[in-house]
């Protein structure tokens, strides 16, 4: 590959960074940004958003030609939307990941704090890979594949044929959010068909008929998506039966539950045992990836701080092709960052902890980079890393007696920047992968990798805040209990969401952990309550992120994100500071973990199957069984054909539609009365509550991904 000259389209005299591209690649960053967060809510996992948002920018430039009469987009222009736009995803995929802890563990959802957050992270990652681009991009071209950058810059680069891509595109988004709005807003069908199974007690199977979980199974694998399922079956079908029957015949609750397990139902079980199980399984099985890529960290680690110190010589060849942003850009960029992330009020986080992070984060961000282009982003183990982290921090303030409240956000801050940079960085190195193909300007990419970073990071917060507060339920269900203490309620707040119409009076916020008095825990369960002038306790604040009720005390239903990857962290750092955990059940996922990697398995996607309820894992399965349908016929495939393949767009596009209708309907229940009316349920009768009925029309979408998937060219 040392002939390799650069596209021969991409030329000095073609128009790459205006106005038009980067406005366009900022919409769409934060509409797939928004996407991809609502999809790591409730399974924890995104897909690539990079060869999308290529697609759609042929398409949408070709349109205003058409239409308006202008100027047609060259391809460094698309190459600069895609760039710009495809930040969105891997931020997305960083706070999802980290940030919604904080409710779990009992905080606020502070929009500060995940703004600050995301920020910080975003820029970090793309600043730190700036130096990287020479030895990762450049001298191992051909060496490091980055199958994802090298599929989009072939998008780009067949860009003629964009229309009829785009169309797929568009035609997977729509059918993705109307499928959605009858599905879950209309309530014309169930969106969770189950059957359990009396013969065989604590067993049941159920799926959640969404389309953007059948576009994540199309676009990761049959291989992927049926360890997974195997999984779920290990976890309803194995571990939920056999607590069941065990727990028959018990006198007395088991921790760390607080009732017999014979009183319980399955989503109970699950979540009281079977959910540590598979976080003991998910940290290991992300340690494990990590250590398997400890020789590429290494040499990751050792070329990076060599491309580092080797930046500051001046290039001799003065190319537009080989023009980074400068070296002392980096430099006070990053110095900035530190103070940022020091002043930051909200991040808790001192000047030890915001050198911890530049020191975590320069390193994963080498290993991000260098992994993404070897075995591209859908199998980069940042959750891994931020564990590993998370792990490590938490053991350091464990040391040094840091145990606090405002060390749990604090050690929170430092893995969630850590685990957005990581992200970014791989996306980034992605998106330089393809500007080196197709010809463009580094320096103008990485501006716009920093425009995309801080205009989706910026709005993350939003869409997470509103998730959570169209899905938190205010139950008067509580204990009669007055707080005597009253000089320790101090900040006062009132009911967001659909149920603020009900209540517009100010009440204190009264936090219940794990670690309250005794006489409290005995009337109280850990969590969030708001407290009346006099004292007593008025409602019981259950968050949309993980939370414990599914239906107002009205009646209504509610659907509840589980947010797999951020419970994990809650996990980790309730584990570690307050040293209390069940770790029998930890440590039974851990072992799982390691039979799996010894019969030659790799345990994440089983791990997340276990971790998750079947119904998620189904859907995906059946995902991954038409993608085996459909490459059944096409042989001889290249790996960048395959990405770029009418099925995988059709799919990108199911998952776009179906998360912008979920995040849409979230916005319906923000205002009272709204999804009521939205409800036809009552004019299908019967066959809306119908799980046949249901499961034909998802096998409907099924077939319509399968029938697109087998055109050829």
């Amino acid at each position: 590959m040392k002939d390799f000259k650069p596209f021969i389209g991409a030329t000095d005299k073609l128009k790459e960074f205006s106005i038009g591209p980067i406005l366009m690649g900022i919409l769409l960053g934060i509409l797939f940004g928004a996407s991809s967060l609502y999809l790591a809510l409730k399974v924890g996992m995104t897909v690539s958003a990079s060869i999308p948002v290529a697609v759609l920018s042929i398409t949408l430039f070709k349109g205003l030609s058409h239409l308006f009469g202008f100027r047609r987009a060259t391809i460094l222009e698309n190459n600069m939307v895609q760039t710009t736009g495809s930040a969105g995803e891997s931020i997305a995929f960083g706070v999802a990941v980290t940030m919604p802890a904080l409710l779990i563990l009992g905080y606020d959802l502070d929009l500060n704090r995940v703004m600050t957050v995301s920020v910080l992270g975003g820029l970090l990652g793309v600043l730190m890979m700036i130096p990287l681009r020479k030895a990762l991009i450049v001298k191992e071209h051909g060496k490091l594949i980055y199958p994802e950058g090298t599929a989009c810059a072939e998008v780009l680069m067949v860009g003629e044929k964009g229309g009829e891509s785009g169309k797929i595109v568009f035609g997977g988004f729509f059918l993705g959010l109307i499928y959605k709005f009858f599905n879950v807003g209309m309530k014309l069908w169930k969106d969770v068909p189950e059957k359990a199974f009396s013969f065989f007690k604590g067993s049941a199977i159920s799926a959640e008929v969404s389309p953007e979980l059948l576009g994540v199974g199309y676009i990761i694998g049959l291989r992927t998506a049926a360890i997974m399922m195997a999984g779920g079956v290990l976890s309803s079908f194995v571990f939920i039966p056999l607590i069941t029957l065990f727990g028959e015949t018990q006198s007395g609750p088991l921790y760390p539950a607080k009732m017999l397990i014979k009183d319980m139902s399955i989503h109970d079980i699950w979540r009281n045992y079977v959910l540590y199980i598979g976080a003991g399984a998910v940290a290991a099985g992300g340690i494990i990836s990590l250590f398997q890529s400890l020789p590429t960290i290494l040499s990751g680690a050792k070329s990076g701080l060599a491309s580092v110190l080797g930046s500051r010589q001046k290039n001799s060849e003065d190319l537009r092709t080989e023009r980074d942003l400068p070296f002392s850009f980096v430099i006070i960029g990053t110095l900035l960052m530190v103070l940022g992330l020091w002043f930051a009020p909200a991040l808790h986080i001192n000047l030890f902890s915001a050198i911890l992070i530049i020191i975590f984060g320069f390193l994963f961000v080498t290993v991000s980079s260098r992994l993404t282009g070897e075995i591209g982003s859908s199998s980069n183990p940042i959750s891994g890393m931020t564990v590993a982290t998370l792990l490590l921090t938490c053991l350091v303030f464990l040391a040094v007696g840091w145990i606090g409240p405002e060390h749990r956000v604090g050690a929170l801050s430092i893995a969630a920047v850590v685990c957005i940079a990581a992200s970014n960085a791989g996306t980034t190195s992605q998106d330089l992968k393809t500007g080196y193909i197709v010809g463009a300007t580094p320096k103008f990419q990485q501006i716009g990798l920093l425009i995309g970073a801080l205009t989706s990071a910026v709005v993350i917060g939003y869409s997470l805040k509103l998730l959570n507060d169209a899905s938190t339920i205010y139950s008067k269900n509580v204990p009669e209990f007055y707080v005597q203490d009253k000089a320790s309620l101090k900040n006062k707040q009132k009911i967001n969401g659909p149920e603020a119409a009900m209540d517009s009076n100010e009440y204190f916020v009264y936090q219940v952990t794990d670690q309250a008095d005794p006489t409290v825990l005995k009337v109280l369960n850990p969590g969030k309550y708001l407290v009346n002038d006099q004292g007593k306790v008025v409602y019981l604040v259950d968050p949309g992120i993980n939370g414990q009720l599914n239906k107002r005390d009205d009646g209504t239903s509610v659907t509840k994100y589980e947010a797999p990857k951020a419970r994990l962290m809650s996990l980790i750092i309730d584990g570690i500071l307050t040293q209390k955990l069940p770790w029998g059940l930890v440590l039974l996922g851990v072992a799982l973990a390691l039979v799996l990697e010894l019969c030659g398995i790799s345990a994440l996607p089983f791990a997340v199957g276990v971790y998750l309820p079947i119904s998620a894992s189904t859907p995906i399965f059946i995902g991954g069984f038409v993608r085996y349908l459909v490459d059944r016929k096409k042989k001889n495939v290249s790996h960048a054909e395959a990405e770029t393949g009418k099925g995988v767009l059709f799919s990108s596009g199911l998952i776009a539609g179906g998360a912008i209708a979920g995040i849409l309907l979230a916005l319906t229940q923000v205002f009272n009365g709204v999804s009521e009316k939205l409800d036809f349920s009552s004019y299908l009768g019967n066959m809306a509550s119908s799980d046949l009925f249901s499961i034909c029309l998802f096998g409907v979408a099924a077939s319509i991904l399968f029938f697109v998937g087998r055109k050829t060219e």
